[in-house]
């Protein structure tokens, strides 16, 4: 079988849910037995989303390969099961990156490089996964285009998809998104932004195969009728992505509508029987059932849902897993003080130390982590959470008052303006640096050059709590976003006094995982559990804090 392309463009809005649509698809070609993969192509020229602030992009998702991309490749990872790499994750940056730099390598020979056809070449080349050996390997390739029809830095992308579709001829079909509003003064839905956008989009060369209308209301088929109509779309090819009470609800919606069917006959592909996907409605029918519902707070610094976007659902998953509702609490720890912190954290039955970067909001996480500790609630630190714990351990047991990461006695080096817009104290001049960077990190100074990212080892210590969470295994592996460590030269006065570390990667000998044995369940690790959390596999870290936090 060749393969074939399924590409997902948006139109009218942003964030109509793109990455579901496509996640979606991905979910049930899989069911049909098809080996399928997903990629995301993003107009902006940063070359990786690593450097945004979670304020402009949201969540930063870290591939196993230890590539920074879209929050989108999480839903195709939680949805498909799939592992993602650096392949799937492309940016105008990264195009031009690669084009000039063959440019000033003598590639193109002294030619003029151009958009066209140079640049979308390069589009076109990722597209088709030219440069990964497995590609022929692959059923279905679905790209998903950031951005919305009509967006200037979207238009190369369109143009290399226009191209495909000629070359490819049937093996590639094009999915369009659109949004269907409605006027509640006039008590109508409106079909006239969707025709403006298959407009926009017939205008670039590309005839959509098949539309998918997002709708806060039912539409009939008198609607999707008019719409077919207007745009040139068969009438089965028309379907209606409705709000749903969960995203998790969308592929079986899509299923019913014959979104998967519609695909393969476009393409060519006989489309026998609907799969049954029992695993996925058993999953439906849990969450539907769990009511009780359990409070947690998560403790950060970013008040935005995309920036903790997998940690909310790796709780969301474990709860449904664990027959509860897990009720997800933001809490700024900007806003904690000595003062107020059990007023900030009442009624919450555990929390979560979220990872991030920079000094801010740091001091309130650390007054969480010792409220958490001190009161027995079931914690869980994630990677700069962790390091939080650690931090707060070392000043009010081990006694070093002045204890701290090195992270931001770095800031004490920056600009006067650049601590301002960081929020953070020029003044700090901690000693005991329980945290700290590794000693052949230290002179490298390119952005992003001393992290440690994607998937490492880690070795579990028998009789731990993580080893029981992990279902006896001892050795692990997860994926890491941090640039500094646990501080090894204060690891034996750590565990004398009652912080075990229990996970160590075996080829640094790095801390990985520090819990408080004697607490409930108090956990942090260095690395972000969440990233490996699907929604058949929920990550067992998650599994058992959720446990733990559900027990009445």
């Amino acid at each position: 079988m060749k393969t074939n392309y399924i590409f997902v463009t948006g139109g009218v809005v942003s964030s109509l849910g793109k990455g579901i649509i496509s996640a979606s698809i991905g979910k049930l070609l899989q069911a049909r037995g098809y080996k399928v993969t997903i990629q995301k192509f993003d107009p902006y020229i940063n070359i990786d989303p690593g450097t945004l602030n979670p304020y402009e992009h949201g969540e930063c998702y870290v591939t196993e390969d230890g590539f920074e991309t879209d929050l989108d490749l999480g839903h195709y990872e939680r949805f498909t099961g799939i592992r993602t790499t650096r392949n799937n994750s492309i940016t105008t940056g990264r195009i031009y990156k690669t084009v000039i730099d063959r440019e000033r390598h003598g590639d193109y020979l002294g030619k003029t490089i151009q958009v066209v056809p140079h640049i979308t070449d390069e589009i076109k080349r990722r597209m088709l996964r030219s440069e990964v050996s497995e590609s022929t390997e692959y059923d279905f390739v679905i790209t998903e285009v950031g951005g919305t029809i009509g967006d200037i830095e979207s238009a190369p992308f369109m143009e290399a998809i226009r191209q495909l579709r000629w070359e490819l001829g049937r093996n590639a079909v094009c999915v369009h998104l659109t949004y269907v509003p409605y006027l509640k003064a006039a008590d109508e839905l409106k079909t006239k932004p969707t025709q403006h956008s298959v407009k926009e989009l017939q205008g670039m060369g590309i005839q959509p195969d098949i539309l998918v209308l997002r709708t806060e209301r039912h539409l009939d088929d008198s609607m999707r009728m008019k719409v077919a109509s207007f745009c040139n779309v068969d009438l089965e090819c028309v379907v209606q992505s409705e709000d749903m009470p969960s995203i998790y609800e969308v592929p079986v919606s899509m299923q019913k509508q014959g979104l998967d069917a519609a695909i393969m006959r476009k393409i060519g592909i006989p489309v026998g029987e609907t799969p049954a996907m029992k695993p996925w409605h058993n999953f439906l029918d849990k969450q539907r059932n769990a009511t009780r519902e359990v409070h947690i707070g998560l403790v950060g610094k970013y008040d935005l849902q995309d920036a903790y976007k997998s940690i909310r659902e790796s709780l969301n998953l474990a709860g449904i897993y664990n027959d509860v509702k897990a009720k997800l609490h933001f809490v700024n720890s900007e806003e904690i003080t000595k003062q107020n912190v059990a007023e900030k954290l009442q009624g919450l039955q555990g929390i979560v130390v979220c990872p991030g970067f920079g000094q801010r909001g740091i001091e309130g996480k650390i007054i969480a982590a010792e409220y958490t500790r001190t009161h027995d609630i079931p914690t869980f630190g994630i990677c700069l959470g962790m390091q939080m714990m650690v931090i707060e351990f070392a000043r009010n047991v081990l006694g070093y008052k002045d204890a701290n990461s090195a992270e931001f006695a770095e800031v004490d080096k920056l600009t006067s303006k650049q601590v301002d817009k960081l929020g953070a104290d020029s003044n700090n001049s901690s000693t005991h640096f329980v945290i700290d960077i590794m000693e052949e990190q230290k002179n490298i100074t390119q952005m992003g050059g001393t992290m440690r990212l994607g998937a490492y080892e880690c070795e579990l210590k028998e009789g731990s709590r993580v080893f029981e969470a992990y279902g006896k295994e001892s050795m692990i592996q997860e994926r890491h976003r941090h640039r500094y460590e646990f501080n090894n030269k204060y690891k034996e006065e750590y565990e004398q006094n009652g912080m075990k570390c229990v996970g160590i990667n075996p080829t640094a000998n790095l801390v990985e995982i520090v819990e408080i044995p004697e607490k409930k369940w108090y956990i942090g690790t260095q690395f972000h559990p969440e990233y490996s959390s699907t929604v058949l596999h929920p990550h067992p870290l998650f599994m058992n804090f959720v446990k733990a936090c559900s027990i009445l």
